[in-house]
């Protein structure tokens, strides 16, 4: 039997630990209070940080791993491949019983500098997106509704509503929409970033700081499907650091980056 890619085996791994979440939230019982609720969420971090685990080194033995719920070191530093994961990325929403948490996984080969395999799997709504898909270049922006940006529903940038007063000024005078832009909030990273993918908004902006398995497979998912994910400055995000600190995360439709980029640069002098 062939061996799977390592884009086949990010996709199926995080297929199956998405799965067993579900099952794990299906069979907990009544999730009333605040003790359930955390009850829940410390035991799928623990379930699907195991299951990945086990999957990635049996099929790839002599890969790094740097996890969210794993201990880190300095090894994966000198590794050629390293698998970036969160095994529950929007655990809060998880335990409330959302749809908007998913699986990250990731392959960083840090001599290329490249992601070569990334999925976010979101299963509670039956998604798995994958540099697998088949993805064609986003749609023209919309100019029927407010653009929208998608922020963290905890910790928004402190300037996105004067970024969003900026942005739909500059947006009116290069005639791109007089439909002006909107702030909505969504859970994981990667539902965040699904949420571009699916047409239903146009960027996400990050600005306080999180750490590279909330973000190394929606970037490299968001780049597959023709985004422009980088830093706020434009510059490109690069993993496996130590710490595993990642500053700032903007992902753009690609007519809007631009534009975004100023916006955000103008809000911040401000």
């Amino acid at each position: 039997m062939p061996t799977r890619s390592d884009a086949e085996l990010s996709r199926d791994v995080a297929r199956a630990a998405g799965a067993l979440l579900l099952e794990l939230r299906a069979g907990f019982g009544p999730i009333d209070d605040k003790d359930a609720a955390n009850s829940l969420r410390k035991r799928g971090d623990r379930e699907a940080h195991e299951f990945i685990m086990r999957e990635l080194s049996a099929a790839r033995p002599n890969d790094a791993i740097l996890s969210e719920e794993g201990k880190d070191n300095d090894d994966r530093l000198s590794a050629e491949r390293v698998w970036i994961v969160d095994p529950l990325d929007g655990t809060f929403e998880y335990g409330q019983g959302r749809q908007d948490f998913a699986v990250h996984i990731a392959l960083w080969e840090p001599t290329g500098k490249i992601l070569s395999a990334a999925t976010v799997d979101l299963p509670a709504q039956g998604l798995t997106r994958s540099v697998l898909d088949d993805a064609s270049q986003p749609a023209p922006l919309p100019t029927d509704r407010p653009l929208r940006i998608v922020a963290s529903r905890s910790r928004p940038p402190a300037t996105l509503p004067l970024t969003v007063e900026i942005l739909s000024r500059r947006l009116a005078e290069a005639g791109i929409t007089d439909a002006g832009v909107e702030i909505i909030d969504v859970g994981s990273v990667g539902a965040k970033v699904n949420e571009i993918i699916s047409g239903r908004a146009e960027a996400y902006v990050h600005d306080t700081g999180f750490f590279e398995w909330d973000v190394a497979a929606p970037y490299g998912v968001a780049h597959h499907y023709g985004l422009v994910p980088s830093h706020l400055d434009g510059s490109e995000v690069l993993f496996n650091a130590m710490p595993p600190y990642v500053t700032d995360l903007v992902v753009s439709h690609p007519q809007l980056v631009e534009h975004l980029r100023a916006a955000l640069l103008e809000a911040a002098s401000s």
